[in-house]
C-alpha cells in the first residue's frame, strides 16, 4: 500500500488537521445527517463530517436554523457517529443553547460528545461567545468557531448577503478569528465573506480556515451535501457547485417505478417468491 492511501485512511483528528495546513494539503468538509448517507461520504474519504444545524432547513423544512433543538442534533449526530469510521464529526450546537450561558454551552456540548459520539462542537460568532467557547474548552472538549455570516443570527442581519464588506466589520472578523485561535479552537468556517479577507484571515492564524463562499485561499471547503448533490433543487448562490443531480435522478427512478407498479411490470416472475 502507498504511503498517500495509508494516510487517505487514518482517522483524522484535530492535529491531524492542523498538519494538513502546515503542509498545504486543503481539507475537505461536508455536512451529514443520517447512517446511510454517512457511510458512503466516510468511505469516499471525506476529512470532516459536519452535523449541522442546517439540518433546520434540508431536513425538517424550516425557512430558518433556528427552530432546530439540541436533542435534534443529538439525534443527527449519533446517526453519522454510526456510520463513519475515518472523518472528523463535528456538530453545530444549536440557537439558544450556548449564548448568554457559559453554563449551558459546557452542558450542551458534553451531551453532543457522551450522547452523540461527536468529536468536536461548532458555535458561531466571536468576542460576544468567548467565555462560552472558553468553558467548553476547559472540559477537554474541541471546538470549531464560525464566523462572517453566522445563519443563527438571521434576524439581526435581516439578509442572506455577502459579511464584512465594509471595513469596521472586516477588522472586526480579523479579530474575532485571531481571538477564537487563542482562546484554544481547533479551526474556524468563514461562510460568505470577500475572498480576499477569507485569504487574510487564513494566513494570519495557524489553524485551519475552512470556506463557504469565501473564495479558493483558505485551508479548505464545505458545502451542505443537499446542495452539492443536486438534491436541493431551489438553492443556487455563487458559491456553489453542483456535483450531482440527484433531484432529476430520483424523480425519473421514482417515477419508472409507479409507472411498473401500475402496469404490473414490478415484481415480476423473478423478483418473486
Amino acid at each position: 500500500m502507498s504511503i498517500h492511501k495509508q494516510e487517505t485512511r487514518k482517522k483524522v483528528t484535530t492535529h491531524r488537521l492542523r498538519k494538513m495546513k502546515e503542509n498545504g494539503e486543503k481539507i475537505a468538509m461536508l455536512t451529514a445527517y443520517d447512517y446511510s448517507m454517512a457511510r458512503i461520504l466516510d468511505a469516499a474519504g471525506i476529512d470532516i463530517l459536519l452535523v449541522g444545524d442546517s439540518a433546520s432547513n434540508v431536513m425538517a423544512g424550516h425557512e430558518t436554523t433556528l427552530p432546530i433543538t439540541l436533542d435534534n442534533i443529538i439525534y443527527h449526530a449519533s446517526s453519522v457517529s454510526r456510520g463513519i469510521n475515518r472523518s472528523l464529526l463535528v456538530a453545530d450546537i444549536p440557537f439558544g443553547f450556548y449564548q448568554g450561558d457559559s453554563k449551558e454551552a459546557l452542558k450542551s456540548a458534553i451531551r453532543l460528545m457522551k450522547e452523540a459520539g461527536a468529536h468536536a462542537v461548532k458555535v458561531e460568532g466571536g468576542q460576544e461567545i468567548k467565555e462560552s467557547v472558553e468553558r467548553i474548552l476547559t472540559a477537554g472538549i474541541p471546538v470549531m468557531g464560525h464566523l462572517g455570516l453566522t445563519p443563527q443570527s438571521i434576524y439581526k442581519f435581516g439578509t442572506y448577503t455577502v459579511r464584512a464588506k465594509e471595513k469596521s466589520e472586516a477588522e472586526k472578523l480579523l479579530r474575532d478569528a485571531k481571538m477564537l485561535e487563542e482562546v484554544g479552537c481547533f479551526g474556524i468556517v468563514l461562510e460568505k465573506i470577500p475572498a480576499e479577507l477569507a485569504k487574510q484571515v487564513a494566513e494570519s492564524v495557524s489553524i485551519p480556515v475552512i470556506g463557504i463562499g469565501a473564495g479558493p485561499d483558505v485551508d479548505g471547503q464545505v458545502l451542505v451535501m443537499h446542495d452539492m448533490l443536486g438534491i436541493n433543487n431551489e438553492f443556487h448562490p455563487r458559491f456553489l457547485r453542483k456535483y450531482a443531480n440527484l433531484h432529476e435522478q430520483i424523480t425519473n427512478a421514482v417515477s419508472s417505478y409507479i409507472e411498473d407498479v401500475r402496469s404490473s411490470s414490478f415484481p415480476n416472475e423473478s423478483e418473486s417468491y
